[in-house]
């Protein structure tokens, strides 16, 4: 069946760094736009990131401007596995992690997630010292 499989996730101090991985299963993860979201107890859930299918050779990247010049967003198909390195976290940063997928394309705007599917269990993300 169709998964997703978040993981990465941890106790990190300010400054640090986590690499995060979604781990893909039951489906041709080539074809497909993988999304990281992120959810803070009490706020809504926020699109972090966003990679487009692989399978035309155009990969296209979206950041959230809260975050753009610390992550990077990346596949390796051939590990049906998308990552999310992290770097100079922040105590805003904390969250849970999740990773869910889109048929090819990553929405132009502001995502909740409606326009997502198959969604991971999540991991945690804490930053503090």
């Amino acid at each position: 069946q169709v998964q997703l499989v978040e993981s990465g996730g941890g106790l990190v101090q300010p400054g640090g760094s986590l690499r995060l991985s979604c781990a893909a299963s039951g489906f041709n993860l080539g074809l497909w736009a993988i999304g990281w979201f992120r959810q803070a107890p009490g706020k809504e859930r926020d699109l972090v990131s966003c990679i487009s299918s692989s399978d035309t050779g155009d990969v296209k990247t979206h950041y959230t401007d809260s975050m753009k010049g610390r992550i990077t967003i990346s596949r390796d198909d051939t590990k049906s596995t998308v990552f999310l390195q992290m770097n100079s976290l922040k105590a805003e940063d904390a969250a849970v992690y999740y990773c869910a997928r889109r048929w090819r394309s990553c929405p132009t705007g502001i995502s909740r997630g409606a326009d997502f599917g198959s969604w991971g269990p999540g991991t945690q993300v804490t930053v503090s010292s």
